[in-house]
């Protein structure tokens, strides 16, 4: 069942995250629209919403042709806002598509043709899919021209252009100047940094920002030798196919932005190194929508007046934060980050970095997939969650999980659940920062409960559907306010559920009792059955809070 209000929020938001959710349909012309559309929002007494284009059909209403929902659930070519054009920028940031080559893959997935794919975004982008693939490589030339002192032929190639002659040639045309002439501009200006072992460039963010919250999510959550975080500062070792190379980001609020510094390895793979971190940072968020929504709501309303910049850390690698997820049930965080450092010693490769905290590489999930239950057992992991991360690891590399931004994070969920050991906290955990979906619940979660009264599950469902489609946001806020330093825990009853086994009693001490000289089981008695149930309570709240 579909929320209205929530909906329409969503609606009103134009967030491509949304796109595939619903559909909406407006009474007023009869015609049902993706929730990206361009056109004019309706009013919300017109607005009727739905959960497939297929309902909306039922109920008698037409498809619209700007937005043109009748392609597939979430798969319509559209203006910036669209799933396409947003799909289309970021493999361009990616350095995946290359004069045309891999827009025959993105056709597929929309189910039409590539000769379709180019005529409709040259109709709703005003430009074809190259033209646009330009525009996204001259403006990271000039940004690397401006603030880097890299070698124009590094720019060159680290832009995407093949050639340095077809480089100088666009950007004489487009910018009516050589790229040497705007670095001399540039230089009078700014201050660039030295191109020796490293570079810097600057990303953006709509303020306000809560830097520290998010280096502080982060260092509790760090990967040893793979992560390091200090009070002003997120550090981590890049594997980017066959580039590898360091990167730190510090944040500069005088200037709106972060500024990442990156080793000269990975220049090559920039676009695809500038993506990741907007995703680990969230640097797309509006936090005026976001905060404008959640400060209507009573039990956020302090957290938000306080904290208007709060982010959802998102993943830098999306089989890294997964496989960080699965290890992490069962168990508190810090717990669970000792684990990650021993997994990412046994199955991770070395390389040397100008910090002694960086001296290892995400796993692959080509070589977990090779290992054993036993192999991954043998780091203090228990059987069954290490079967789960073999499952897991598996399906990854066979391509049969695919997880990625932009993608339908509902599927992802069914996905990940359909594997061994996982259930929907971790597979909703999973689904609010690889897949960067803003109305993830994780509504097991045990200090997401307490902290709205020590509730149920069901109850916490209940009560937030008033944050909708801003939840991931509330449970941040939640987790920051919540007594529990071990935020992000599961329930007791979910986490048996992942494991598929039904939860051991805690073996209690025997008890002396009065008038006796033997000692006895503390089971026999309604009494006594009482106080070791409580006991035994008391035992296992603490167990899952840490």
């Amino acid at each position: 069942m579909i929320n209205n209000h929530a909906a329409y929020r969503a609606l009103t938001s134009r967030d491509p995250r949304f796109d595939g959710i619903f559909f909406v349909g407006v009474a007023s012309t009869g015609v049902y629209c993706r929730p990206i559309c361009p056109v004019k929002t309706p009013l919300q007494k017109n607005c009727r919403f739905f959960e497939s284009a297929f309902a909306a059909e039922k109920a008698s209403f037409r498809p619209c042709l700007r937005c043109r929902p009748e392609l597939a659930p979430g798969h319509a070519p559209i203006d910036n806002s669209n799933r396409v054009a947003h799909l289309i920028t970021r493999r361009i940031d990616e350095g995946l598509i290359d004069e045309g080559a891999g827009l025959e893959e993105i056709a597929t997935e929309f189910g039409i043709s590539s000769r379709q794919l180019r005529r409709l975004v040259q109709k709703e982008l005003g430009v074809s899919p190259i033209e646009l693939m330009q525009t996204r490589r001259l403006l990271l030339a000039k940004q690397l021209l401006t603030e880097t002192k890299l070698p124009v032929t590094e720019i060159a190639f680290a832009s995407g252009f093949s050639s340095l002659r077809r480089f100088n040639d666009a950007f004489g045309r487009q910018y009516r100047m050589p790229p040497t002439h705007l670095r001399n501009r540039a230089a009078e200006h700014h201050e660039m940094i030295d191109a020796g072992r490293s570079s810097t460039l600057r990303l953006s963010y709509r303020p306000p920002y809560d830097w520290q919250e998010i280096l502080k999510f982060l260092d509790a959550r760090m990967i040893r030798d793979v992560e390091f975080v200090t009070a002003d500062s997120y550090a981590r070792t890049v594997r980017l196919g066959k580039r590898t190379g360091w990167i730190r980001v510090t944040h500069a609020p005088e200037k709106g932005g972060l500024v990442v510094e990156f080793t000269r390895t990975l220049v090559p793979v920039l676009p695809a190194l500038l993506g990741r971190l907007r995703n680990l940072f969230d640097l797309t968020a509006r936090p005026d929508l976001i905060a404008a929504h959640l400060m209507k709501d009573k039990l956020l309303k302090k957290s938000v007046t306080k904290n208007p910049g709060l982010r959802v850390p998102g993943a830098f690698d999306g089989f890294e934060m997964a496989i960080r997820a699965i290890l992490g049930q069962q168990i508190t965080v810090k717990a669970a980050t000792t684990i990650a450092g021993r997994f990412a010693e046994a199955f991770g490769e070395k390389i040397r970095t100008p910090f002694p905290e960086l001296t290892r590489l995400s796993p692959l999930a080509a070589r977990i997939a090779k290992a054993s239950v036993r192999d991954i057992a043998k780091l203090g992991i228990v059987g069954t969650r290490a079967a789960s991360i073999l499952a897991f690891a598996r399906a990854f590399q066979a391509g049969s999980l695919k997880l990625d931004t932009g993608t339908n994070p509902e599927a992802d969920i069914a996905a990940l659940t359909a594997l061994p050991g996982i259930g929907q906290w971790t597979a909703h955990y999973i689904a609010m920062r690889v897949s960067r979906w803003p109305d993830a619940f994780p509504k097991e979660d045990v200090a997401v409960r307490n902290s709205l009264g020590r509730v149920s599950t069901k109850q916490a469902e209940e009560i937030s559907q008033a944050w909708r489609p801003w939840r991931s946001y509330a449970v941040m806020h939640l987790w920051k306010n919540s007594p529990n330093p071990s935020r992000g825990n599961q329930s007791a009853s979910s986490r048996a559920h992942q494991v598929q086994r039904a939860p051991q009693p805690v073996q209690m001490p025997e008890l002396p009792l009065r008038g006796c000289d033997r000692r006895r089981s503390a089971t026999p008695g309604r009494a006594q059955s009482e106080t070791t149930r409580r006991v035994q309570s008391s035992y296992t709240e603490r167990l899952w809070r840490g």
